[in-house]
């Protein structure tokens, strides 16, 4: 639930990667707003200073809001670390192309309750559309050819079966399919039709179709590790489940309207430290941050790498459509990736360091890379990582003329006719951002595109 775009410089590169500005932060703009329905927060407070009205939509399909109350203490204190440490600004609008300082968390909730894509795009009115079924209980075992060519294959059918096995049926589309099968699920169907990498594919029996090495290669996630302060809590009025649950009920507001934290912190490493000597910075840009942490009480909080150089992949374990993919994340293959981390640590270090956490930060738990030798800290890191579950890039982007990637600028399948993919998988690096935002930016040009080409 949490609504987070990225960085104006996250978009321009996909501009860049794919040689098409139409993936450019400026050109995304309307369909940034178009997906979007601000609300006002549980209960109605009001938000003014916490948000920039200018930079959202209002008559979009998901609900995005503010937390239901505010500012707490620990909301108070950021406020004043801010004028005491000019590298930790309060920035009015996470959302507007430049996150990086202290921000409001934004959540998909409306009226209380969590807007998905399914209660925002999928309610009942479209769910009874004539040109519309659902079939439950179906899994697609491969995406069928019309006809084959030396220059392209032309895919329009799909062969369907229960989960669990059973006949087969195929179904064809009149003009194209639309793939949107997930970061995991895309690929494992890609393959299974003998799209990807030839030499795998015929090692594992299946007849090659299209060879696409990229397929399954170049996934990509947020790693995370938790860090943790010993605190003096102020004296604040506890709400108990029995009571917060009796506000929900009633009138929608209330602790259980919110899913995390009220503030977000956003911090770039700066560029003389030490490990841009030794790594090439993989960020986007200026307006990228590279780490990410939810502020809450103090006492803990996840801190998230945006910017990982590793990369992992998704792969088939045999031949049967029904066997469960070989899923490699790659956490911390790469070395940039625990180093960037603990920057990152140094960085909330520091955050909470200043006289505004007089007699509420106590002390630093950990895990700290300046007490820790090399070894110590990157065992405790990986034995605690753990991902923000952001997926992305397992059949990404490029330029239409690129030898490298699945799909080009329009979303279509390199090599072949009549098939376009639509989801995280396209993606060609994960954002600075969690990425339900950027999905549905993703999926309102490409339903342009699609209204366009019929």
């Amino acid at each position: 639930m949490v609504y987070t775009r990225g960085s104006a410089d996250d978009f321009d590169n996909w501009g860049r990667v794919t040689g098409n500005p139409g993936w450019s932060w400026k050109a995304l703009w309307p369909y940034i707003k178009r997906h979007e329905k601000w609300v006002q927060p549980a209960g109605g407070r009001d938000p003014s200073g916490q948000f920039d009205p200018s930079v959202h939509g209002y008559k979009g399909k998901v609900s995005v809001s503010l937390p239901w109350n505010g500012p707490t203490d620990h909301d108070n204190r950021t406020a004043k670390n801010a004028e005491l440490q000019k590298e930790f600004p309060v920035i009015l609008d996470q959302n507007a192309g430049k996150p990086i300082g202290i921000t409001w968390m934004q959540s998909t909730i409306g009226n209380g309750e969590r807007s998905s894509a399914a209660t925002a795009y999928l309610g009942s009115d479209v769910r009874e559309r004539p040109n519309l079924t659902i079939l439950l209980n179906t899994y697609i075992t491969r995406l069928l050819p019309v006809k084959a060519s030396s220059r392209s294959l032309d895919i329009r059918s799909i062969e369907i079966a229960p989960r669990k096995g059973g006949p087969t049926r195929i179904l064809s589309a009149a003009n194209e399919i639309i793939l949107s099968g997930g970061v995991i699920g895309t690929p494992q169907i890609l393959l299974n039709s003998g799209i990807g990498n030839k030499t795998e594919l015929e090692a594992l029996g299946i007849p090659p179709l299209l060879n696409l090495p990229d397929v399954g290669q170049g996934l990509t996630e947020h790693v995370a590790t938790n860090v943790a302060w010993t605190v003096t809590p102020p004296n604040t009025t506890t709400i108990d489940e029995a009571t917060a649950l009796a506000m929900w009920q009633q009138n929608r507001t209330g602790p259980l309207t919110e899913r995390f934290t009220h503030q977000m912190l956003w911090s770039r490493i700066q560029p003389d430290s030490s490990i841009f000597k030794e790594f090439k910075d993989p960020s986007t840009g200026p307006t990228s941050p590279h780490i990410e942490m939810p502020l809450g009480s103090g006492q803990g909080g996840s801190l998230c790498l945006l910017t990982p150089h590793s990369r992992g992949s998704v792969k088939l374990r045999s031949k049967n459509p029904f066997d469960d993919p070989l899923i490699d994340l790659g956490l911390l293959s790469h070395p940039f990736d625990l180093a960037a981390l603990k920057e990152g640590i140094r960085i909330v270090k520091k955050f909470y360091s200043s006289p505004a956490w007089d007699g509420y930060i106590t002390g630093f738990r950990g895990p700290d890379p300046d007490n820790l030798t090399n070894e110590e800290f990157e065992k405790v890191v990986r034995d605690n990582a753990f991902t923000f579950l952001h997926p992305v890039g397992t059949a990404s982007m490029s330029s239409k003329n690129s030898k490298r990637g699945v799909v080009d600028h329009e979303l279509k399948l390199k090599g072949a006719t009549g098939i376009r993919i639509v989801d995280a998988s396209v993606f060609p690096y994960v954002l600075t951002a969690h990425t339900q935002a950027a999905v549905y930016i993703l999926a309102e040009r490409a339903a342009d595109l699609i209204r366009d080409a019929w």
